[in-house]
């Protein structure tokens, strides 16, 4: 299974959890290599096992997956990551974004669609549910609008990371992802995965859009 895409899934709820273990073992293209319960042991096995992608539930005790996002995305950035929840809430979209989450997936989503985003998120793309998906496009049009808890990114386009806005700056300047990668010591999966949520974040679908949003702001 040396080409499977290697995944960690982090749920607190154990008859889910357990689902997903049997649903995504059953597809020879994906290896589930471990299990977490809480926030805390998401971190730890992630660090540890180093998967692809973790499947990141974002209620769960002892850290949230919010903030376990936020370490591993700081820690790891290689690691993408894919939230599962219930809602389409817009507090918890906008704090999944803010965190680096790569991709969203509504936990009631098709077999077909969790295994649609982990291969996306594995290959530097994002896949968000539908209704999720419109949240997002009320987020970027007002990014404002749902603010709580976690820090905001100085304007313009406050909802990237700093590290985001790092590559979405060499983007304004035609550099390729080998370049973005040589100059801020990045893997090249780990600047598609940025690239990758930037586009998400600013709306737009192509690199030359996000590189003329940046030069129109000034970036």
């Amino acid at each position: 299974m040396t080409d499977a895409v290697r995944v960690l899934i982090a749920d607190d709820h154990a008859t889910y959890l357990r689902a997903l273990e049997v649903m995504l073992s059953g597809d020879p293209s994906i290896e589930v290599v471990g299990s977490a319960h809480d926030g805390d042991e998401a971190v730890r096995l992630a660090l540890e096992l180093q998967p692809d992608v973790t499947l990141m539930d974002v209620h769960m005790p002892a850290m949230t997956g919010i903030e376990a996002t936020r370490q591993l995305v700081e820690a790891a950035p290689h690691i993408a990551i894919v939230v599962l929840t219930m809602f389409d809430d817009d507090d918890v979209v906008a704090n999944a974004l803010r965190a680096g989450a790569h991709g969203f997936v509504l936990k009631g989503a098709r077999q077909h669609d969790i295994r649609r985003a982990i291969h996306a998120a594995h290959a530097g793309d994002s896949i968000i549910s539908g209704g999720i998906a419109r949240r997002l496009a009320t987020l970027v049009a007002d990014p404002a609008a749902p603010a709580t808890a976690g820090p905001m990114a100085p304007s313009p386009f406050p909802t990237l990371t700093e590290r985001e806005r790092d590559v979405l700056r060499e983007l304004a300047h035609g550099a390729s992802n080998v370049t973005i990668a040589q100059t801020l010591f990045l893997s090249e999966k780990t600047v598609r995965n940025y690239v990758s949520m930037v586009l998400v974040k600013l709306g737009v679908t192509s690199r030359t859009a996000a590189a003329l949003a940046a030069r129109d702001a000034g970036l």
